[in-house]
């Protein structure tokens, strides 16, 4: 069976563009199209792949990043050839209209990020007089982590996944009347990360070479990081992301 499932954390191709350049570290004046367009086409495989219900704005990007790349390997002819303003000739590149709006894009980005800082700063003034807090204690304690693993990161895991399932054996799909959910799933990785009392890799958790079992533990794994449940660790770049269950949360079974 299929599962149609839609994630809301995607921003939107320019955000993916610019985490791919961030993490290939490219220069955004100075960008390899058939790197970076590969790269696109990759994650928007993958999200395809789940069943993710892609955006026609995803696809006309990828449209985008094709018809420059193929400009560029076309030899250039002597009348589209532009004259500056000292009288010389220059050849218009085909990407900057691209590096254009991403750099306009990245410039709200970043004041949209420091007006939410601006506002979480602002969340931490009170004017109530001082009052016995004890009872917050706990609260405080479970109080959601600054990750530095995004969405992109976590598809990116995915992508080399599933890389090695066809490497070691095709992926296959069987039907069966018995279909786990989420929240079971949910439960059965809490049982495994609790168990285990340690960090455990991302990919030890897709034991089963089965899609509908790589999709549904995905789904699950960003669930828990959503609810705050699970740790989520990566050093470095392009680095093995490491999952452990949170100190505190309590015994699963309540999903």
């Amino acid at each position: 069976m299929g599962y149609n499932i839609k994630i809301d954390a995607f921003e939107g191709p320019m955000d993916l563009l610019l985490h791919l350049i961030n993490r290939l570290e490219i220069d955004i004046y100075d960008i390899p199209m058939a790197d970076i367009t590969e790269q696109y086409l990759g994650y928007i495989h993958t999200m395809q792949h789940l069943e993710l219900d892609v955006a026609s704005e995803y696809l006309v990007m990828a449209a985008t990043l094709l018809a420059i790349k193929s400009k560029m390997l076309l030899p250039k002819h002597e009348d589209e050839q532009l004259i500056d303003e000292d009288g010389e000739l220059f050849e218009e590149d085909p990407r900057d209209e691209l590096v254009e709006k991403l750099l306009e894009y990245k410039k709200y980005k970043n004041a949209a990020e420091e007006f939410k800082g601006l506002e979480e700063e602002r969340s931490l003034m009170f004017t109530k007089p001082p009052s016995d807090l004890s009872v917050y204690v706990k609260e405080t304690e479970n109080e959601k982590q600054e990750l530095n693993i995004s969405l992109y990161d976590m598809l990116g895991a995915l992508q080399k996944l599933l890389r090695r399932q066809k490497i070691q054996k095709p992926l296959y799909t069987k039907v069966t009347k018995q279909e786990i959910s989420i929240e079971k799933r949910m439960d059965e990785i809490m049982i495994e990360l609790q168990s285990f009392k340690g960090k455990k890799s991302f990919f030890e958790l897709f034991s089963q070479p089965v899609k509908e079992h790589i999709v549904i533990t995905f789904m699950a794994v960003l669930e828990l990081m959503k609810q705050n449940e699970i740790i989520v660790e990566q050093e470095d770049n392009f680095s093995e992301i490491m999952i452990a269950a949170k100190e505190g949360v309590e015994q699963v079974g309540s999903y």
